[in-house]
């Protein structure tokens, strides 16, 4: 067997590799696993939206008949070469499809593919983990293997991926939607209400439409040096307000990009999963439309207005050290902890006090 590692030049549906990086991370709210087998081989793939992608791919040379004699010997040659192309794609599987912290399956489901002159089937064979066997959607047959059996194999799953898809979205949005509806406080929605419930990492699973239009601004006051993070949708934009404050002469923009970008990015270092939803479903058309595409389920009850008195605390503070999103550009840190770590979650969180590291 040869095992090579896939590389960036092989990857080739995607001329920009920087670019396929920055649209996958953005791009991984339904993530599915491929297992493509031949007598040739196997590729073990991903699919993330319209976003394919191959992990990994080794080559094998199994025994194939020539009509010598020995059929015997051949036969017992081949069963156990056979056995060992099995057992190593399992092996993969597992390294590949099994977060090896959380010990649980990275993807929403998996796809089997084999070609038509492999008929062992792994799922059967009795090495594939178990954790695995239950996460399989579909067993396909394709003509060959390779890359063109992945792209193959996709086609042929498209069904039931799309059904997968739209139930998860469905029971995502019911279950925020039942923590509104019993008012347990253990819910948030809207930009400014979500972001400040982020950055005290009292998020556990944050949920953003995956066409929300909102641009994330750093400015910065350069008389002051101060900095400053916005929030502004395409609409808000054409605002006289906001038009005003760009063109300051005073303002700089530091940093602009798609909200949903940052928050792809950036939403593990808050300590939360995060799930991207459309308006495919009567649920997602509901959470797009009516609570601003962005929101999230929380770890605890936290009443959102605290964050409204401690905004209005930090307009009457006369100590001259101006607070930029909670953070004081004079400290260099949380203004409520010892926290030094602009985004991180602060001592604040662990003494069960709201830390002013939030977000305007």
């Amino acid at each position: 067997m040869s095992d090579s590692r896939e590389t960036d030049d092989n990857i080739h549906w995607f001329p920009n590799q920087q670019q396929f990086r920055k649209i996958s991370r953005v791009q991984q709210r339904h993530k599915f696993g491929f297992i493509v087998m031949d007598s040739n081989g196997t590729v073990f793939g991903t699919l993330s939206g319209n976003i394919r992608e191959i992990l990994h791919k080794f080559t094998v040379d199994l025994p194939i008949k020539n009509g010598r004699g020995g059929q015997a010997a051949l036969a017992r040659l081949q069963t156990e070469e056979c056995q060992n192309y099995v057992r190593k794609t399992a092996e993969l599987a597992t390294q590949f499809y099994i977060n090896s912290t959380t010990k649980k399956p990275n993807v929403l489901g998996l796809i089997l593919a084999r070609s038509r002159d492999f008929k062992t089937e792994l799922s059967k064979s009795g090495m594939f983990d178990p954790r695995l066997q239950a996460k399989i959607l579909k067993v396909v047959d394709v003509y060959r293997g390779g890359e063109k059996g992945f792209i193959r194999a996709i086609k042929l799953s498209s069904d039931i991926l799309a059904h997968v898809k739209l139930d998860h979205e469905t029971h995502l949005i019911e279950m925020y939607l039942k923590e509104i509806e019993r008012d347990t406080g253990k819910y948030v929605s809207g930009v400014k209400d979500t972001l400040n419930a982020l950055a005290i990492g009292a998020i556990k699973t944050l949920i953003v439409w995956d066409n929300l239009d909102i641009n994330r601004y750093v400015l910065q006051n350069s008389v002051s040096g101060d900095t400053s993070i916005h929030h502004f949708s395409k609409a808000e934009e054409n605002d006289p307000k906001f038009l005003d404050l760009i063109n300051n002469a005073e303002v700089k923009v530091l940093d602009k990009q798609f909200l949903i970008e940052w928050l792809a990015t950036e939403h593990m270092q808050f300590g939360c999963a995060i799930e991207y939803v459309t308006e495919k479903s009567q649920e997602g058309s509901e959470f797009c439309r009516g609570y601003g595409g962005i929101g999230g389920v929380l770890r605890y009850q936290l009443d959102m207005r605290i964050f409204d008195e401690l905004s209005d605390e930090e307009n009457n503070d006369d100590s001259g050290k101006q607070l930029v999103n909670g953070y004081s550009s004079a400290s260099g840190g949380c203004t409520g902890c010892t926290s030094t770590r602009l985004f991180a979650r602060c001592q604040c969180v662990s003494l069960l006090k709201v830390c002013t590291l939030f977000f305007d």
